[in-house]
């Protein structure tokens, strides 16, 4: 029997830190709900001392979804640890990952003031007290305890055996071996995981984790380095998003086990099949988009062009393809979507793309795809989830959109007129801006009477061909709140448009 390697995933809490990166609480549980779907083990839901937000959305995961551990993040202190215990507090299998740096150039740089010490060992010595009693607090709120050694890749290896044999006989069940800044080269972290495993007497007591990152592009091959000497649980991201240059890429890691059965002999509980739709969903809420060469969930990783390979892969398919598409989610045969295709194709097709709607919400999508339908010879995935990012899982409505002109050219100053429902009365004004995109926002900033700043714009073309679907995204800011806005429609200034007012509508929520 092949041993079983647990998949801890990290894409809402280590993903949404890669930068330009928002996820609200609903989108936090929408793709928790998607992340119990592909049955991971483990949902790092996210860090709750760090904003109210976080705390809310972990809080939220905790209750409802039951069957993967929900874990929350913390540092060695006692008020992050208080935090994850309040967070988890209803959850069915809690977990707490707590921990601190554990190299020297972290412990020098990040533990400087001298309560910690005047020398550098004094410093380790009290950063070895620390780790031990935020394990031992933790153990409070949760039974199963997860200890971190951050920047153990770069770490004194003596010293840190120390400090994992000191954790786990504080009462962490899991420790993890992270290289943080990506540094470690395949050889030598699975080296550092052999002789982990070798000289710290109580290691069978523990769960060995592995946490890469990406920064000289061997996250994932890390990673495995860490799982071939005995590691039994593997943290990453969906489509490897996070910090920097990202985390391991848990789909490529988990289909190189599998693939590879006959080399590793290991084996997961993830339901592969679901791993497409959700590095979609994880593309479209995080607004990071997934390059099309990108290795098992990549719009070309089932594509063939030259002559040489169509030829070889249409007389025997193994001939160019070590995995299948439908193993990983991506069907060969697709329904074409056209405006006769009707509500029950729409429906099927949304379905198999992650979303279940509502009958209302179906009409609603419905009414938007015809819309296009009518302009395009083909309705595409990516149509489709814009259509329902556009127009059913937006934000609840203090500000409508009902018109917009414009006037622009060459030799015309842009102007912006518009007309929007704000609550329960129709507005309408006018703005000259620097051009059609400026005009408008500025039109609509003047009709509801906000300030917003916009940190950030953004519009690209999620399908292809004359009557392609525009898709805007606009970063707000406001009184210290920060907000991501989105906006779909074949004309990119209506997108434009509707993503301004999607913002908007967020942060007219109360925070």
């Amino acid at each position: 029997m092949s041993e079983k390697v647990t998949v801890f995933d990290t894409t809402l809490r280590d993903g949404e830190q890669a930068a330009g990166a928002r996820l609200g609480s609903r989108e936090k549980l929408m793709l928790g709900r998607q992340l119990a779907q592909l049955n991971v083990d483990v949902i790092e839901a996210g860090y709750p001392a760090s904003s109210p937000e976080d705390f809310q959305a972990v809080q939220l995961i905790a209750q409802e979804i039951r069957e993967p551990a929900i874990c929350g993040l913390s540092r060695a202190v006692a008020s992050d640890i208080e935090a994850c215990g309040k967070a988890l507090a209803k959850a069915a299998h809690p977990r707490i990952h707590t921990g601190i740096g554990a190299s020297d150039v972290h412990i020098a740089g990040k533990f400087r003031d001298e309560r910690y010490g005047h020398t550098l060992e004094e410093k380790k010595a009290e950063i070895l007290r620390m780790a031990v009693e935020s394990v031992r607090l933790a153990r409070q709120y949760a039974d199963d305890v997860e200890f971190y050694a951050e920047d153990a890749g770069r770490a004194d290896p003596a010293y840190l055996f120390q400090m994992i044999e000191a954790v786990i006989d504080a009462g962490a069940t899991v420790v993890n071996i992270p290289d943080t800044t990506g540094y470690a080269v395949p050889e030598q972290y699975g080296c550092l995981i052999r002789s982990l495993r070798e000289r710290v007497p109580n290691i069978r007591r523990a769960v060995v984790s592995v946490h890469c990152h990406d920064d000289l592009g061997m996250a994932v091959a890390n990673s495995l380095a860490g799982v071939l000497n005995g590691a039994r649980q593997v943290e990453g991201t969906i489509n490897g998003v996070g910090e920097r240059a990202g985390n391991a890429a848990l789909e490529e890691v988990i289909m190189a086990l599998r693939t590879r059965a006959d080399f590793f002999h290991l084996q997961t509980d993830i339901d592969a099949r679901e791993l497409y739709r959700t590095s979609r969903m994880v593309s479209e809420l995080l607004g990071m988009h997934v390059p099309p060469n990108k290795a098992v969930v990549g719009g070309n990783a089932f594509s063939h062009s030259s002559g040489i390979h169509v030829d070889g892969f249409l007389k025997q398919r193994e001939t160019y393809e070590i995995l299948r598409p439908e193993d990983v989610g991506i069907g060969e045969s697709r329904v074409v979507l056209t405006a006769r295709t009707g509500r029950h194709g729409l429906r099927d097709r949304l379905r198999r793309l992650g979303y279940e709607l509502a009958p209302e919400e179906v009409n609603q999508a419905y009414e938007k795809f015809l819309a296009i339908a009518d302009k395009k010879q083909e309705v595409f995935d990516e149509d489709l989830i814009a259509i329902v990012h556009d127009e059913v899982h937006a934000a609840p409505e203090v500000y409508g959109f009902e018109y917009l002109h414009i006037y622009s050219g060459t030799a015309a100053i842009p102007t912006a007129t518009v007309r929007l429902r704000v609550k329960d009365a129709v507005r309408e004004g006018a703005a000259i801006g620097d051009g059609p995109v400026d005009a408008t926002c500025k039109a609509i900033s003047m009709v509801t009477g906000t300030s917003a700043r916009l940190e950030k714009y953004e519009i690209r073309g999620v399908t292809s061909g004359p009557e392609a679907v525009g898709q805007a995204t606009v970063h707000l800011e406001m009184n210290g709140r920060r907000v991501i806005g989105r906006g779909a429609s074949t004309d990119v200034i209506e997108a434009s448009a509707k993503a301004y007012i999607d913002g908007l509508n967020k942060l007219a929520r109360t925070p």
